[in-house]
């Protein structure tokens, strides 16, 4: 068994050139995240769960645009989004498509695990399949995927490995071309993978076609899509790159976080039971945070808002700070969605921050919809690091976010892989930082 200090150093060693993340760092975890066999347990029936929920989610938009579901439905999850947008996700082709890569971001609490939102275009599956890699190859623990099942996985659902990356996911870069590399197979252990497999989406792409009309497509083109819909004004090839083999497909209306408001919602609850199975259903509710929408339609003068018992959104600046353990996000379809750059947590903001929050979800209803969710505070954990000046192990006293990879191969959700990000216990926000510990999975 290696000490602590040949370990740091196989794992510096082992970070390619260019790194992992462009201009970011992070602690290097020292061990593994270790999670018991009752979480490894749940973290294996959530993939099923997930997908079930995609496909329902699938299903009731198109009952929607139909007319054989409430026609409000397809229309809250269109907001703000262009007319050839909508119509690319509405594709015959594409009708029963779903993302092939789910990854959902859990918040460790208590009483186990909540849902913050789901990702159907996710980074860090490069990095995670590195840090599978890396700790797998020192022996000492039972790795979620082991050393390939991330690789595999991707492999799995993009035989050749392409990538087509936007520039507003640079900071991604690194990992996917390492991930590439790995795909393509080549022995060249570092600088870029060959053209074929990873590509800045903003250029012109060999392997892509320039059609005019979305509907003659037939040629395939396989690859991964690592850029957000609203980026895709700016990409050429609009039409092929929404080919039924990208994944994730162009349905921008399955990328909406307003999901989780749906799922609660009074009206469509015999349609969730009845799609998922009560079974499925009742687990869910276990770990979907209850959310609302930010609808600012008045409402009847007898009604108030569930679970909240106010009559009207701007109530809730008056809510003590103790009462303000809630997190307001917009929806999707922005650059604001990913990253956490849009979250404000009630309870951690000043009064006039918070009441400024409400007021600017509410008059951005028409264009992009807000949701507010409960806040569920993570239970702290202890992660082992290497201190970056010294290089002596140290122990964090945090907070933990887990984000487990389900590759869907034949329909079934599999576990590949999982990433540990553990930061110090007074930050709310779980989310990559620079004194955050990065670590992969693996069953104590």
């Amino acid at each position: 068994m290696l000490d602590s200090t040949a370990r740091l150093t196989a794992i510096r060693d082992a970070l390619p050139p260019e790194g992992l993340f462009a201009d970011k760092e992070w602690r290097i975890a020292a061990a593994p995240f270790l999670i018991d066999a009752r979480l490894h347990k749940q973290l294996e029936r959530l993939g099923h769960r997930l997908v079930l929920f995609a496909r329902a989610c699938n299903e009731l938009y198109f009952r929607s645009v139909a007319g054989k579901a409430p026609a409000w439905i397809a229309d809250l999850l269109d907001r703000g989004k262009p007319a050839d947008l909508i119509a690319l996700g509405r594709r015959r082709e594409t009708r029963a498509a779903l993302p092939l890569v789910i990854r959902p971001d859990l918040v460790l609490t208590e009483d186990g695990f909540v849902l913050a939102e789901i990702d159907s275009v996710p980074g860090g599956i490069g990095l995670t399949a590195w840090l599978g890699q890396t700790y797998a190859a020192f022996g000492t623990h039972d790795i979620l995927g082991g050393a390939t099942g991330m690789i595999d996985g991707f492999r799995a659902i993009v035989p050749e490995g392409r990538v087509l990356i936007s520039r507003e996911a640079a900071t991604y870069r690194p990992e996917m071309q390492w991930l590439a590399r790995q795909e393509v197979g080549t022995a060249v252990p570092s600088g870029p993978p060959s053209d074929a497999t990873l590509r800045t989406a903003e250029d012109s792409h060999p392997y892509l076609l320039h059609v005019e009309d979305a509907e003659t497509i037939t040629a395939p083109c396989p690859h991964y899509r690592f850029y957000e819909l609203f980026d895709l004004p700016n990409l050429p090839a609009r039409a092929l790159l929404a080919s039924p083999e990208v994944t994730a497909p162009f349905k921008a209306f399955l990328e909406e976080k307003l999901w989780f408001a749906l799922f609660w919602s009074r009206p469509l609850r015999d349609y969730w039971r009845r799609e998922l199975s009560e079974r499925h259903w009742l687990e869910l509710q276990k770990v979907i945070p209850f959310t609302w929408i930010m609808d600012p339609t008045p409402l009847p003068h007898h009604a108030v808002l569930p679970g909240l018992e106010i009559h009207d959104w701007r109530e809730l600046a008056h809510f003590s700070q103790k009462q303000r353990d809630l997190v307001l996000k917009i929806s999707g379809f922005s650059e604001l969605g990913w990253g956490s750059r849009s979250v404000t947590i009630g309870s951690d903001v000043p009064a006039l921050q918070w009441t400024a929050a409400i007021e600017h979800a509410l008059a951005d209803y028409p264009h992009h919809p807000w949701i507010l969710q409960r806040f569920h505070k993570a239970r702290q954990v202890e992660q082992p690091y290497f201190d970056p000046a010294t290089g002596e192990p140290r122990t964090l006293a945090g907070r933990a976010r887990l984000c487990p990879y389900y590759f869907v191969l034949d329909g079934k959700a599999e576990l590949r892989g999982a990433l540990a990000t553990v930061v110090p216990a007074d930050k709310k926000i779980l989310h990559g930082m620079k004194d955050a510990v990065l670590a992969p999975t693996a069953v104590a």
